[in-house]
């Protein structure tokens, strides 16, 4: 996994402009600790941060092969998990390579097919070629957008990078932000828009799309969608199909010439990946893994189970690794730990994010990172197999929008009448879901049930997943640690994508179908265990910390966010002793801590990044 960024100028020669190259790059440095690398031409520069995986000795970037009497140049972010059998096959088409490296895999498979080589490749990836003879950019990302790449077109000049932060530090481009990416941050957040890159003049290449930039201008396309088909294997076809999809993921995955570990909270997904690597591992003779778990200081003792987290995980951490006999690394944090952190994971992404469940995963990569380089994580599942309990509730799939937006009236109320005005919040995520629900490609002669369950998936599948992936790709490149997420394979998610919802809910619960997928590899007690998600803080001492900030920056007048919220009202909800925040009109899908942790964050950002409302 690495960093890569790149300026194209038809008006200038590149090579009289090394520094600006050095300082787009430099951003990225946390992505890639391990080597640095540029390369620029007359119209064309690259620059590489890497992060060491495969072959670290061989593999530096930019990569260039000539070909004919002209030269290719690829800066890559990812790994492809089929590079062996693509080096084979090119093997036989005449290529020779130089490296163990699937960079070089990826350059040679461009070489030879051109655009349809995305068509072959298994993995994740964001990449840029530059075609000497042709004089043209081609990006490209991975089907399901595991890896991030971000651009801006304008004045005969495209910029790229893996992060805005690349961008950015490019001298001409502004921090400019409107109405659109207002509505972004505090209408649809945390779920961005596919393609929104929130500041102005910035996008992000879609998942499964690529792009060709040449003097003509840019032509985006995509190469990959789902495909909405009948479903025609039995209940045990269709579990043993799934069994067989993620064990071959799981190994392909395991690919590695660095330590690598898995995360385990002992629900059913990190279980299932965790159980299948330990055989994998024991098949292959390669030793024990290792696995690591997350939580908080004194959080047994706060602990109260609701509908979203019916149970503590610390007791089914403890039966996967006695059953595993893993080597397990159990990591808390405390409250000034998870505070000090809001600020850092808005530095790591350049937006504000999910508050604390941002900051943790960042503490929690940056202490798996010193034991491993890569680490195998069940993200996805739920999107995949409809594991949310808003894939289950009526008031959830019958609300006319997101479910993850339902609060957007509660949080529009919070705003200031200008700034509501202007962004128009409610409506804002009202036309976004209707172009979410256009997109949904329909199955002929499925009933309205099995009808709004496929919306359900797309919309997760596409807006809410692509979220999830984005923090964790940056939390963990934030620290240099390679995040793979199996249940992306786009193999398993285009079965998936089609089983019927009343076989994905077999036995009448979510992820059913996955659950008997795992009958075989798993403890049946795990593989019955209600979906807890990701664990967040219950000690009141974080909320005491996030309302002290929060009243902290409503008392400094120099505070870039009181232009956009109303700080009384802020201030009331701040107030010690409201901790139900059961003002009326209130509602109960926001909570104070995330509340405020969120509105500090996205002050961190407007006054660290100097933003400009245009």
């Amino acid at each position: 996994m690495c960093g890569i960024t790149g300026w194209i100028d038809w008006q200038k020669n590149l090579t009289l402009y090394p520094s600006i190259l050095e300082d787009m790059t430099e951003t990225l440095a946390l992505r890639g600790p391990d080597a640095y690398g540029t390369w620029l031409s007359d119209h064309c520069a690259l620059g590489h941060r890497r992060l060491s995986v495969i072959d670290p000795e061989n593999g530096a970037q930019p990569m260039i092969r000539k070909f004919g009497d002209y030269n290719y140049a690829i800066v890559y972010n990812g790994e492809i998990y089929n590079a062996i059998e693509l080096r084979e096959e090119l093997k036989g088409r005449g290529y020779g390579f130089h490296t163990h490296c699937d960079t070089e895999v990826l350059l040679v498979s461009y070489i030879e097919w051109g655009r349809a080589c995305l068509d072959r490749l298994n993995g994740i990836f964001a990449f840029a070629v530059w075609d000497e003879k042709e004089q043209s950019l081609f990006l490209a990302r991975d089907r399901v957008g595991v890896k991030p790449l971000f651009y801006s077109i304008g004045n005969a000049m495209l910029l790229f990078g893996s992060e805005p932060k690349a961008i950015l530090a490019h001298p001409d481009f502004k921090p400019e932000v409107g109405a659109e990416g207002l509505a972004e941050i505090f209408a649809v957040s945390p779920a961005r828009t596919p393609g929104h890159g929130v500041f102005n003049h910035m996008n992000e290449l879609k998942p499964g799309h690529y792009m060709v930039y040449d003097r003509n201008g840019a032509r985006i396309a995509a190469y990959w969608q789902l495909e909405s088909k009948e479903h025609t294997d039995s209940l045990e076809e269709t579990a043993e199909k799934i069994r067989s999809l993620l064990i071959d993921t799981v190994k392909r995955q395991l690919v590695s010439d660095v330590p690598i570990g898995t995360f385990l909270s002992g629900g059913l997904d990190s279980s299932a990946l965790t159980a299948i690597a330990v055989r994998h591992y024991e098949e292959t003779g390669q030793g024990t893994i290792q696995t690591f778990s997350v939580d908080y200081v004194d959080n047994d003792k706060h602990f109260k189970a609701n509908a979203f987290q019916p149970n503590a995980d610390a007791p089914w951490i403890e039966r996967m690794v006695q059953f595993l006999d893993t080597e397990h690394h159990h990591i808390e944090f405390d409250t000034p730990d998870l505070v000090e952190a809001l600020t850092t994971a808005v530095r790591a992404k350049d937006l504000p994010g999910m508050a604390d469940v941002d900051a943790s995963l960042y503490l929690f990569c940056r202490e798996i990172k010193k034991d491993v380089t890569v680490a195998i994580s069940g993200e996805a599942a739920d999107e995949v197999f409809g594991g949310y309990p808003w894939f289950h509730r009526e008031e959830a799939l019958n609300a006319g929008t997101f479910p993850w937006a339902l609060n957007t009236p509660e949080r529009a109320v919070l705003l200031s009448d200008e700034i509501r005005e202007w962004i128009r919040p409610e409506q804002y995520v009202a036309d976004r879901y209707q172009q979410a629900l256009d997109e949904v490609p329909r199955l002929n002669g499925e009933d309205a049930r099995q009808n709004r369950m496929r919306e359900m998936s797309y919309l997760n599948i596409t807006r809410f997943m692509p979220t999830l992936l984005d923090r964790k790709d940056r939390m963990s490149m934030a620290v240099g640690l390679e995040v793979r997420v199996p249940f992306c394979d786009h193999r398993l998610i285009e079965y998936v994508w089609n089983i019927p919802w009343e076989m994905k809910k077999a036995e009448d619960r979510e992820k059913g179908i996955l659950r008997k997928a795992m009958q075989n590899i798993l403890p049946a007690d795990v593989v019955q265990r209600k979906k807890s998600p990701y664990p967040k803080t219950h000690n009141p001492n974080y909320l005491e910390s996030v309302r002290k900030w929060m009243l902290e920056i409503l008392d400094d007048p120099n505070s870039p966010i009181l232009n956009f919220i109303k700080p009384e009202l802020i201030r009331e909800l701040a107030r010690p002793g409201n901790d139900r925040f059961n003002l009326p009109w209130f509602g109960q899908l926001m909570t104070g801590p995330q509340l405020f942790a969120y509105l500090a964050q996205v002050n961190t950002w407007l006054k660290e990044y100097k933003i400009t409302i245009k």
